[in-house]
C-alpha cells in the first residue's frame, strides 16, 4: 500500500487507495482550496448544496501545525547559528595562535613593502584552504547523516518518510554549505588578520 507521512493524529492510521477496499465507503472529504479562494465562503456555498442530501461542509480552523513547524524552524535556525558561532570561534582561536607564531615573519614581509591589505590577504589565504577542506568533508558527512537520522526519527514516531522529505538537497543546496565553510573561516580570521595588519613592524621584528 505504501507509506504516508502523517503525524496529525494521535493514533496510527493506514492510508491506502479506495480500490483496495471494495466494501469501504468514504465518510468525509478534505478539500484544499486554491490560493486566493476563501475557505469559509467555499464551505458556505458547498453546505447549501449538500445539506439537503444529508451532508455538511465546514471550514477547518487554522491548523496548529503551522505554529509547531514555525517553532521547529526557529530551533533549527538557532542551532545552526550556534554551530556557526562555535566553528567561527574555533577558527579564531587557531588563527590567533598561528598569527602570533608567525608575527616575526609577517613583520619581515611588512618591512620589505607588504601593505596592510596584503597582510590581511595573506592571513585569509592561510585559512581559506581550511574552509575548503571543511566544506568538502562536512557536506558529504552531513548528507549521509541526514539520510540515516531522518528515517530513524520517522520510525520513532511510527511513520515512514516519503522521498519528498528525504530528497531535499540538490546541487545548489549542497554547494551553499560547502561555500559556508570558507565564509566561516574568513569570519573567524577577520580579527587576527586586522591585528596582524595593524601591528607595528619594529615591535613585531623584536618578537620571537
Amino acid at each position: 500500500m505504501g507509506e504516508s507521512f502523517d503525524t496529525s493524529g494521535n493514533e496510527l492510521e493506514i492510508h491506502a487507495d479506495m480500490a483496495n477496499f471494495e466494501s469501504a465507503e468514504p465518510s468525509s472529504f478534505l478539500v484544499d482550496v486554491k490560493h486566493g479562494v476563501s475557505a469559509d465562503e467555499y464551505a458556505r456555498k458547498l453546505a447549501a448544496v449538500v445539506l439537503p442530501l444529508g451532508g455538511d461542509a465546514t471550514a477547518n480552523a487554522a491548523s496548529e501545525q503551522k505554529g509547531i513547524i514555525l517553532i521547529m524552524d526557529a530551533m533549527a535556525v538557532l542551532l545552526t547559528l550556534m554551530l556557526v558561532v562555535v566553528a567561527g570561534l574555533g577558527v579564531l582561536n587557531s588563527v590567533v595562535l598561528d598569527t602570533r607564531e608567525r608575527i616575526h615573519d609577517l613583520a619581515v614581509c611588512k618591512a620589505i613593502g607588504m601593505s596592510p591589505r596584503q597582510t590581511m590577504s595573506l592571513v585569509f589565504a592561510s585559512v581559506a584552504a581550511i574552509g575548503v577542506i571543511g566544506g568538502l568533508m562536512g557536506v558529504p558527512v552531513g548528507y549521509a547523516l541526514h539520510r540515516v537520522v531522518m528515517p530513524m526519527m520517522g520510525r520513532a514516531v511510527g511513520t515512514g518518510l516519503p522521498s519528498s522529505v528525504l530528497d531535499v538537497y540538490g546541487p545548489v543546496q549542497l554547494l551553499l554549505p560547502g561555500l559556508g565553510g570558507v565564509v566561516i573561516a574568513m569570519l573567524g580570521a577577520l580579527v587576527p588578520a586586522g591585528w596582524a595588519a595593524k601591528a607595528r613592524t619594529a615591535r613585531a621584528l623584536r618578537t620571537e
